[in-house]
Order: structure tokens, then sequence, then C-alpha cells
């Protein structure tokens, strides 16, 4: 019996041909998929918030973290304009609230929430644009002392104090574009 045949040309000729077609198409796709907003942190067992937590059952911080990066990332992604990028490090986090382990057992795992427990985000960021040039860049320590004065976030979001300090935050680095007048 005679095997079937295929193909015509040689395996490594077509391969050859499909790879120098392929690689461009994917080099575009993954330019145009690239991130925007990218944001990361350092290490978190010496962020403040997780050397003071004293609670029984503590909350991995990588958790609280990566729902702070996807939130920074949607919002920053509506107000950076086209073309432009947002890198962000958080360096250090202290949650609004605190364990107070001296209420006695029943108390280990809530976080009181007083004016003396602000919130505070310490990042460093880099905004460049299309070509690589860095617009802004630096490094800032977000800190609202009055955040139980002001309008209290809707819903029981336990992050909600955090994400009204980087919604702060970009506002003051990233205004909204003017809009032309006629």
């Amino acid at each position: 019996m005679k095997p079937i045949r295929l193909l015509s040309r040689p395996l490594p000729l077509l391969l050859t041909a499909a790879l120098g077609i392929a690689t461009p198409l994917m080099a575009a796709a993954t330019d145009a998929a690239a991130p925007r907003v990218v944001v990361t942190w350092t290490n978190p067992a010496k962020f403040t918030d997780v050397r003071y937590d004293t609670s029984l059952s503590r909350q991995d911080p990588e958790q609280w973290l990566g729902e702070l990066a996807r939130y920074l990332q949607q919002r920053a992604e509506q107000r950076l304009p086209p073309g432009e990028r947002l890198d962000v490090t958080f360096t250090d986090i202290q949650r609004a609230g605190m364990y107070e382990p001296w209420r006695g057992p029943q108390w280990n795992d809530i976080r009181i929430v007083k004016n003396v427990y602000s919130p505070r985000i310490d990042l460093r960021f880099t905004l460049t644009d299309a070509d690589g040039k860095v617009l802004k860049e630096g490094a800032r320590t977000l800190r609202d002392l009055g955040f139980l004065q002001r309008d209290l976030p809707l819903g029981t979001d336990p992050l909600r104090f955090e994400k009204r300090l980087l919604d702060d935050w970009l506002r003051r680095e990233l205004p909204p574009a003017p809009t032309p007048r006629d």
C-alpha cells in the first residue's frame, strides 16, 4: 500500500512560510493588547497594614492588593489619554481602621474604623507617552485624615476608603483632557 501524501511541499518550507506571516501579526496583536495601566507592589509582608495586623484570621494581603490593583487599573484606563501608559507600584499601605486586641477575644477579627486610623497609600508612578517618553513620574503618599468627615462611600466594600484615596489621586494626576470649544 502506498502512503498518502498530505503535503505537496516539504514541511520545513511550509513552517517557515507560516511563521514568516504569523510573527508580524502576533507582534501587532501583542502591541495592541499591551496593558496601558500596570499596577504592582513591593513586598507586602513589609507593609504597615500587614505588620500591625493582630487579627487571628489574617487575610492574605495578595487578595486585597489584587483588588486595589484591579480597581486602579480600571479607573486609570478611563482617564488615561490614548497612547499613554501608567505604571504604578504600591510601596506601603495602611488600610483604614485597626484591630484593637485589648477589647477582648471577641473583637480579635473586627477592624475598628476611627479618625485616628486613617488610610494611607505610598506609591511610585511613571506616566509615559506612546514613544516611551516620561511625561510625569514621582512618589506620592496618599492620605485622608478627614476620611470619616467626608461623604461616606456607599456600600460595605472593605476597601472603600482606600479606593477613594486612589480616585482622588487620579483626579489630581490625570485631569480630564480639555474639551474643544466650538
